[in-house]
C-alpha cells in the first residue's frame, strides 16, 4: 500500500468515526432533559412507566403529573387540583393581592398498596395537602389537609408499615403520619439532622433543603441539597442503615449547579438521578445523570461530571406533550382546555369559553383591573428554550373603551403587546416592565378589527430576550417596540410563561375572541 492509499484510509477511518459519533450522539438522550421550566421534580416507576410531578405555584390547575416510558419524552396526563384554595384573596388576585412565587411548592410523589399520593405545601395557606387516588391519570383525587407547612418535605412508606415525613432547612425534622396519611402523631416529632449542610463546609448561603427519602436495600438515603457561599448549588447525599441514625452525609454532585431531586432505576436495573437547574428567564430545567453504586453509596455523573449525552432514547420534542399549539376547535367529547394550559391565579370560569364560539377561545370582562399582572383570567403556557414564540389571532370587534387584550410573556419584569381601545380609538401597544415598574415603549394605530400578534424569546446560552411582532393580514411581521430582558426573579420563581389576556380599565362587559395559538421552536433574528 503506499503512501497515498494510506492516507486516503486514514481519511476514511476519521470520517467513518466522526459519522458514527455524530449518529449515535443524535440517537442518544441529551441533556436537559427538558429545557423548560419543570422544578422540584418527584418521581416514581411503575413497571415500565415513569411519573413525575412538578412545581407550578400560583398558576392553575396544580402540581401536574406527567407521564413516560423512556425517562426522556414525557406528557402530561394530569394535575392533582383545579385550586388549591378558592377563598383566598391572593389566589384569586382579588383586592389588590396576589400569590405570585408562591402557591404551592415542592411536591412528593409516592405509591402505595395500589393508591397514589402527592403531597405539597403552601406558604400561602400554611398548609400541607395531600391528594390520593387509584388512578393518577384519570382520578379521582381524595384531598387531605394536614395544618402545617412541612417545607420541603418527603414521604417513606417503611417496611414495618410506619410513614413518615422529613422536612425542614438545615435542621431536618422527622415526624411518623397515619397509615392512611390523614394526620400527624405529634408525640413521634424529632430532629433527624441537625446540620445537613455540613458536608459542603461551613460557608453556607442557602441550607440544606429538598429532602427526599428513600429506601433502598435495606438503607436509607436522604437526598438534599444547598448552596455554598461563592459556590453553586450542591446535591448532598446522606445514608443510614437505620431511620434514627446515625447518619452520615457527603457532597453527591457539584456540577453547573445541577441539583437537587432523588433516584430512579430502569426496569433493566439501571440508575438516573433526576436533578434541575437554574436556567434564567426560562425557568429550572430538568437533567438526568447515570448513577453508578459504590460500597453502598450512589455515584452522580461520569467522573463527577453531567453527561451531555446519556444512554437513553433521543428526545421527541416537548410539542406536544408538555406545551402545545391550540386551534381552539372542540368536539362535544373534547375537554374544554387540554393539559398544556394553565390559568395565572384562579380563574373565573363564567368568563371564558371555547364554546361560545366556534374554534374560538372567548375571555370576556368583569371587574376593573389596574394592571395586567392583577387581572383574572390570564391563560399561560411555558416559553421553552433554547428558542421559542407564540403566535395568535385576535377578533377585537366587542372590546370597550379602556379594555387592554393580547399575548404578554408573564414573569415580575413582563413585556406584552396589546390592542387598546383609549378614547374610541383602537392601537397596538407594546409594554415592558423593567424592575416590575411597567411602561408604553411603543403604539401604533389599528383601524380594523382582527389583529395578529407574535412573542419570540431567546434563552440560548442566557440570552434571555423577548421581542414582540403585529401583523394585519397574518402574513408579514413588523416589530414593535424594544427588545426586551427576560431575567428569572425569585417573586415569580418561575420562568416566562406565554400569556392570553383581556382586562377592563374602565367599563366591564367587554369580550375579545382568540382564533388559535401556535407556538414554535425557531424565532426571528433579534436586535
Amino acid at each position: 500500500m503506499n503512501i497515498r492509499d494510506t492516507f486516503f484510509n486514514i481519511v476514511l477511518l476519521v470520517g467513518l468515526t466522526i459519522t458514527t459519533n455524530n449518529y449515535a450522539q443524535e440517537n442518544r438522550a441529551k441533556n436537559p432533559l427538558i429545557h423548560a421550566d419543570v422544578p422540584d421534580l418527584s418521581m416514581i416507576r411503575v413497571g415500565d412507566t415513569y411519573y413525575m410531578s412538578s412545581t407550578t405555584m400560583h398558576v392553575n390547575p396544580g402540581v401536574p403529573i406527567m407521564k413516560s416510558t423512556d425517562l426522556v419524552n414525557w406528557k402530561l396526563v394530569n394535575y392533582a387540583y383545579e385550586t388549591l384554595e378558592d377563598d383566598n384573596d391572593r389566589l384569586n388576585l382579588d383586592n389588590g393581592k396576589n400569590d405570585y412565587g408562591r402557591g404551592s411548592w415542592a411536591s412528593c410523589l409516592r405509591l402505595h398498596e395500589g393508591i397514589y399520593y402527592v403531597s405539597t405545601f403552601s406558604g400561602t395557606t400554611g398548609k400541607t395537602y395531600i391528594y390520593s387516588t387509584k388512578n393518577i391519570e384519570k382520578g379521582p383525587w381524595k384531598k387531605t389537609v394536614l395544618n402545617n407547612s412541612y417545607h420541603d418535605h418527603s414521604i417513606l412508606f417503611d417496611d414495618d408499615g410506619k410513614v413518615y415525613m422529613v422536612w425542614g432547612a438545615g435542621k431536618l425534622q422527622i415526624i411518623e403520619l397515619n397509615k392512611d396519611l390523614s394526620g400527624v402523631k405529634e408525640e413521634t416529632k424529632r430532629v433527624l439532622i441537625e446540620n445537613a449542610s455540613a458536608p459542603a463546609g461551613d460557608n453556607i448561603m442557602l441550607q440544606s433543603e429538598g429532602s427526599q427519602l428513600f429506601k433502598i436495600n435495606g438503607k436509607y438515603y436522604l437526598f438534599n441539597i444547598n448552596w455554598p457561599r461563592g459556590g453553586m448549588r450542591t446535591v448532598i447525599i446522606h445514608r443510614a442503615d437505620n431511620i434514627n441514625g446515625p447518619w452520615e452525609g457527603k457532597v453527591g454532585l457539584q456540577d453547573q449547579g445541577v441539583a437537587q431531586g432523588g433516584l430512579i432505576d430502569t426496569p433493566d436495573g439501571r440508575w438516573f438521578s433526576y436533578l434541575f437547574k437554574d436556567a434564567g428567564g426560562v425557568g429550572r430545567i430538568p437533567y438526568l445523570v447515570p448513577v453508578k453504586w459504590e460500597d453502598g453509596w450512589p455515584i452522580l455523573g461520569v467522573n463527577g461530571k453531567v453527561p451531555e449525552f446519556l444512554d437513553l432514547p433521543p428526545s421527541k420534542g416537548l410539542i406536544p406533550g408538555i406545551v402545545n399549539s391550540d386551534e381552539f376547535t372542540r368536539k362535544k367529547s373534547d375537554k374544554d382546555l387540554s393539559l398544556v394550559w394553565q390559568w395565572n391565579h384562579n380563574p373565573d370560569n363564567s368568563l371564558w369559553s371555547v364554546r361560545e364560539r366556534k374554534g374560538y377561545l372567548r375571555l370576556k370582562t368583569a371587574r376593573i383591573d389596574s394592571s395586567f399582572v392583577q387581572a383574572k383570567n390570564t391563560l399561560t403556557q411555558r416559553t421553552f428554550g433554547p428558542e421559542s414564540s407564540a403566535s395568535t389571532m385576535l377578533d377585537i370587534s366587542k372590546m370597550k373603551e379602556g379594555d387592554m387584550a393580547g399575548l404578554a410573556l408573564l414573569q415580575k419584569e413582563f413585556g406584552l403587546i396589546a390592542v387598546k381601545i383609549e378614547n374610541g380609538a383602537k392601537k397596538i401597544v407594546m409594554m415592558d416592565a423593567v424592575k416590575g415598574v411597567s411602561k408604553e415603549v411603543a403604539s401604533v394605530a389599528l383601524n380594523q378589527d382582527k389583529v395578529y400578534f407574535k412573542a419570540d424569546c431567546d434563552f440560548k446560552i442566557r440570552a434571555d430576550k423577548g421581542k414582540f411582532y403585529y401583523s394585519l393580514d397574518g402574513k408579514e411581521w413588523i416589530s414593535i417596540g424594544n427588545t426586551i430582558k427576560l431575567p428569572y426573579t425569585l417573586p415569580h420563581f418561575m420562568g416566562y410563561r406565554f400569556g392570553l389576556f383581556n382586562y377592563a380599565t374602565k367599563n366591564t362587559g367587554g369580550y375579545v375572541d382568540f382564533d388559535y395559538f401556535h407556538i414554535n421552536g425557531s424565532i426571528s433574528k433579534m436586535d
